[in-house]
């Protein structure tokens, strides 16, 4: 057997809380609101991508999370551009067109539709993947432009950039957007803090991320004098956020938080579902300070600010509501991809 033949590669990428800025990441809506930017960091609960290498020219992908599998063959990977099952990974694989056969499995240890850039962080992680079986074809910062592209053609609607930055670098970010292209600031916050102060629960509802933004994007695109107006608070709110960050400023944070939900909420009619409003109420009168929607809302998960002292007491009321607790750290690692 050659080289190629038995190669085995993995990586992972982290996903990703959104702190202030969602929504305003998608072109060109920031091209709108000068000064627009958007502050998230990683979180490890990571998207992982294994491809071993075969002897023959048999092409399988797999998804553990969605236990499904497609077959094919390197002379037909053609047909893979349009394969309605695994739609990510079989565009990725047409893309990067292996020259051996292989299989590629995928997996997330975030639940689906929770809001977190797990769709996102799974296109960084297997880019990285496909780059390395292929021989390094394109430079990790093209990556972002890959997976938004790609990304892009399975939700069908544009897709934001958020996600891939917290999926490519880790750790805690300021995505600065301008005329000339982003600018990532890498935010040196203190990861035990973030970890303390910050409660994360899944609702038990999936939400799909480019349904609401993309009646955003129809309604800003098409003039709507109120929306825009949300939106330059929305970008408000992202600046006075990565200002109580740098500070350690978390009565700042708490005040911007509790300034930015009914904005976000505002956005669009199914944001938040009567589910997700009682979580939120839970959480506030057993010690929560402020809520914040992750991803585009509509299901997903909720990060809770929490008073000193009051994270378990919140998180066993919204556990007694019906919702899970997720456990995370701060990741400061973003992509890695190895060689076994």
């Amino acid at each position: 057997m050659t080289i190629a033949e038995t190669m085995i590669i993995e990586a992972t990428a982290p996903t990703r809380i959104d702190l202030a800025g969602g929504t305003i990441d998608i072109w060109p809506l920031y091209l709108f609101h000068p000064g627009a930017m958007t502050v998230n960091f990683a979180i490890s609960l990571r998207a992982r991508c294994r491809i071993e290498a075969r002897d023959d020219a048999r092409v399988i992908i797999e998804s553990r999370d969605r236990a499904a599998r497609i077959e094919t063959s390197l002379d037909r990977l053609d047909h893979l551009v349009a394969e309605p099952q695994l739609e990510l990974a079989s565009k990725l694989v047409h893309l990067f067109r292996p020259r051996t056969g292989f299989h590629l499995t995928t997996e997330s240890e975030s639940p689906p539709g929770a809001g977190l850039g797990a769709s996102s962080s799974l296109a960084i992680a297997c880019i990285g993947a496909l780059n390395r079986f292929v021989g390094q074809r394109y430079r990790e910062d093209q990556f972002i432009q890959i997976a938004a592209n790609v990304e892009t053609t399975v939700i069908r609607v544009p897709a934001g950039v958020q996600d891939y930055y917290a999926a490519l670098y880790g750790g805690a970010s300021c995505l600065h957007f301008r005329p000339d292209g982003t600018k990532r600031e890498r935010l040196e916050l203190e990861a035990s803090a973030l970890e303390e102060r910050l409660l994360l629960c899944y609702t038990g509802e999936p939400h799909v991320s480019g349904t609401n933004n993309w009646e955003i994007f129809k309604t800003h695109i098409d003039g709507d004098a109120k929306l825009f107006d949300l939106f330059e608070g929305i970008r408000d709110s992202a600046q006075q956020m990565r200002r109580a960050l740098l500070a350690n400023d978390w009565e700042e944070v708490r005040a911007t938080m509790r300034a930015y939900y009914p904005k976000r909420k505002q956005l669009a009619p199914n944001i938040t579902t009567p589910h997700m409003d009682r979580l939120v109420e839970v959480a506030l009168a057993h010690g929560a300070e402020a809520a914040k929607v992750c991803g585009a809302g509509g299901g997903g998960c909720i990060a809770f600010l929490c008073a000193s002292g009051c994270r378990e007491r919140v998180a066993q009321a919204l556990e007694e509501a019906g919702a899970e607790i997720l456990s995370w750290k701060f990741a400061d690692q973003g992509l890695t991809v190895r060689e076994l």
